[in-house]
């Protein structure tokens, strides 16, 4: 049976009238009673009793009524809800995120898309730039929010979000503390917690051809992989620490916060969304974080690198 069948049986029923029935289906009343007739010898009973004066439904009939109606209720909804998610109103979105991209927009941003798709079932997940590349790349996330220091990400189409300068941390009491703006050379050997190495070795790179530069060599006497621990080994005097400016919105006792002097790559915070998949709701905030992060509104016209397909995951 087709959907027009459940459609055409269930208007003659309430109309109880094939003329009626047939205005109502915007077709002509022959083909329809044809419809009507070809649906009973397929079902194998009569679901109508008909003469020239009058229609009414038999027993068969009634019972069929009530499915055909639920039947067509379903495909509604069925189409509604296609509708939706199309439109990234409705549907599931799972999202991979580092900690600095909730800082910088992404809690904005989802207060914002919260408001506009209440019925998407959103799940987040913090993970590091190399784990949301290999969760984009195994289906395990729709959308990623990661640090973007020049590294590929196969099978993922990759776009910038936000820019911000580094700061430097440092323990309230240390002598570059009185300093409003610390210059790079200033930092030449001073111990430095670092981000790990492992994780964006192009990163690892920049920096540190950045502090050459300056002519400064910091020590790197511990790795951190969160910005919380970073702040915690400040406060607590292992050393120093890079951190973006976003940072800023945490209050941590112990800890001040210096502008450092030009020499540094930006902290660029990029959506990676793969390439075999379209979805409508991760689009839908990637551009409210676009918006929340002060970037052009519109299409990914700065997208910083593309995959020819969907591959294994980045290394970098």
């Amino acid at each position: 049976m087709e959907l027009r069948d459940f459609e055409c049986f269930v208007a003659v029923a309430e109309e109880l009238h094939f003329r009626r029935a047939a205005a109502r289906l915007a077709m002509c009343q022959p083909p329809l009673s044809q419809r009507i007739k070809a649906l009973e010898e397929r079902l194998g009973t009569k679901l109508l009793e008909r003469t020239s004066r009058y229609v009414a439904l038999t027993p068969a009939g009634e019972a069929f009524l009530g499915r055909a109606r639920a039947v067509l209720e379903m495909a509604g909804a069925a189409g509604e809800e296609a509708r939706r998610v199309g439109l990234g109103l409705a549907g599931k979105l799972t999202v991979g995120f580092v900690n600095p991209a909730m800082d910088a927009f992404l809690a904005v941003a989802l207060g914002q898309f919260r408001a506009q798709a209440a019925e998407v079932e959103l799940s987040l997940r913090e993970l590091t730039t190399r784990e949301q590349a290999e969760a984009l790349a195994g289906g395990r996330i729709d959308l990623g929010f990661c640090r973007y220091a020049g590294q590929e990400m196969a099978g993922a189409s990759v776009m910038e979000v936000s820019r911000e300068p580094y700061i430097l941390a440092l323990p309230a009491g240390h002598a570059l503390a009185g300093r409003r703006r610390v210059p790079l050379a200033a930092l030449d050997g001073q111990p430095l917690i670092v981000p790990p190495r492992t994780g964006l070795p192009a990163l690892s790179q920049a920096l540190g051809a950045a502090f050459a530069a300056a002519g400064a060599k910091p020590v790197a006497v511990q790795e951190a992989a969160s910005k919380f621990t970073m702040l915690g080994l400040v406060a607590a005097g292992v050393g120093l620490a890079l951190v973006p400016a976003s940072v800023r919105v945490w209050q941590r006792a112990g800890v001040v916060c210096r502008d450092l002097e030009a020499g540094l790559p930006p902290v660029i915070l990029a959506a990676a969304l793969p390439l075999c998949r379209e979805h409508a709701a991760a689009a839908r905030l990637v551009e409210l974080a676009r918006q929340a992060a002060g970037s052009r509104p519109g299409p990914p016209a700065e997208a910083i690198r593309e995959a020819d397909a969907c591959g294994p995951p980045a290394t970098g």
